[in-house]
């Protein structure tokens, strides 16, 4: 499970870093919210950790910012401010959580499980992209009305890219999608798995596009045009 976390104060970021790590979670740091919106557009975070004093844009704009861009990921809002106002404000301006500093480590793993696991449960578990159409309860999968015999590792690389689509999945987040499968998974590893599903997905009109540098996304053929 992939993590954005937007705090300025370094010292607090690297141990909510380095806590989160620790419990499993991969994570990325930014100090201010300039850069939230890019970053949001290129990976498909499960949960976004935002403070609301930043320098510049302020954390509630930015959450106000996420949510008008379409951004449903789950919002925890991390702050100083514990006046009754700042707390219903921050959740109706778009978070779906809010911890006030300081706190214990155990309660923010805690609260961010609570929130990736209602998140993950309130999804539908039917996915379409184009022609291809995904059950996550069954585990089936089926482009342009047939279906498609596919591994376990090959499910879950697929499975991660229609969660996302049509945004980018990073490379590595495909790799921690198949750490179940093996102790290590390497980037050749990932392409080779990319590959395959390149080849059952062949004249289905649904292509898998390479971001150098970044990862993987779905396409439509039409979007090419």
């Amino acid at each position: 499970m992939r993590i954005l976390l937007i705090e300025d104060d370094e010292m607090v970021a690297a141990g909510i870093s380095e806590g989160l790590q620790r419990h499993g979670f991969e994570l990325d740091r930014l100090a201010s919210a300039e850069h939230a919106i890019p970053a949001l557009a290129a990976v498909a975070y499960d949960l976004a950790i935002v403070d609301l004093g930043l320098p510049g844009v302020d954390g509630m704009a930015l959450i106000r910012e996420m949510r008008r861009r379409g951004h449903a990921l789950p919002v925890l809002i991390l702050t100083a401010r514990d006046r009754l106002e700042d707390r219903v404000e921050g959740l109706e301006g778009g978070g779906d959580d809010y911890l006030t500093k300081p706190f214990m480590l155990p309660e923010l793993v805690a609260r961010v499980r609570a929130l990736i696991r209602r998140s993950r449960a309130s999804s539908s578990s039917e996915l379409a992209f184009g022609a291809l159409q995904l059950d996550l309860g069954q585990r089936t999968a089926a482009c342009a009305g047939r279906t498609l015999d596919l591994t376990g590792r090959e499910w879950n690389v697929l499975e991660q890219m229609m969660l996302a689509a049509p945004r980018v999945v990073a490379k590595q987040k495909l790799a921690d999608s198949l750490s179940r499968w093996d102790r290590e998974i390497t980037d050749n590893a990932v392409e080779i798995y990319v590959s395959r599903l390149r080849s059952k997905l062949a004249d289905s009109g649904v292509v898998i596009r390479t971001v150098r540098g970044i990862g993987y996304r779905l396409e439509t053929e039409r979007s090419d045009a």
